[in-house]
């Protein structure tokens, strides 16, 4: 049963530790220490939601309706459009980290909430890849690999947050900000892209 666990560890983290928007937020509200244990315990709820309901069939019912995730496509690209820009326009502008505004914690709710939800590949990775893989081990050890899958997402989303908020101090430089914003604009539009054109 660890093996099986371990895969499932090991099977998330592969498809979850790519740069993506998703990991972009969360890096960037680690840096300025914003939030961050809601927006960690947001994205690991929601990936353990995903998981499991993967696990449970859910990916059969997404694939079977192709029309969901073609309108999940479409507001994903704009989103992450929307977030590019304005991440530019930031990197155009570049401040201090503590020099920045807060954020609400309604508002980083709602955009942690859309960065996930909004985009399809989560439904295609997480829900219908891991829930297919998971269905591979037969009706109990599915929700063992299931279960490795969880805790590598908490694993993470953890590291990730926290890591970075470790490094904020070193990280409180104008031109710092300045080349974050950027890379952050440039993966959101490229990803938006990539929606965009299948």
């Amino acid at each position: 049963m660890w093996s099986i666990a371990a895969t499932g560890m090991v099977t998330g983290l592969g498809l979850i530790v790519a740069i993506g928007a998703q990991n972009a937020f969360v890096l960037r509200q680690g840096l300025r220490r914003e939030h961050i244990g809601t927006v960690t315990a947001l994205c690991i709820i929601s990936d353990a939601l995903l998981i499991f309901g993967g696990t449970a069939g859910i990916g059969a019912l997404v694939s079977r309706f192709p029309a969901a995730l073609e309108i999940l496509r479409w507001g994903g690209a704009a989103y992450l459009t929307w977030w590019g820009i304005r991440s530019l326009v930031s990197a155009l502008r570049p401040s201090a980290l503590t020099a920045q505004a807060p954020r609400s914690k309604g508002t980083v709710i709602l955009t942690t909430l859309a960065l996930t939800f909004l985009n399809p590949h989560v439904y295609l990775d997480t829900v219908v890849l891991l829930g297919s893989l998971a269905n591979q081990y037969g009706p109990d050890a599915r929700w063992t690999f299931a279960a490795g899958a969880a805790v590598g997402s908490l694993l993470w989303f953890t590291a990730l947050g926290y890591g970075a908020r470790s490094l904020s101090g070193v990280l409180n430089r104008p031109r710092t900000w300045q080349v974050v914003d950027l890379l952050i604009g440039i993966v959101m539009l490229v990803l938006a892209a990539r929606l965009v054109l299948g």
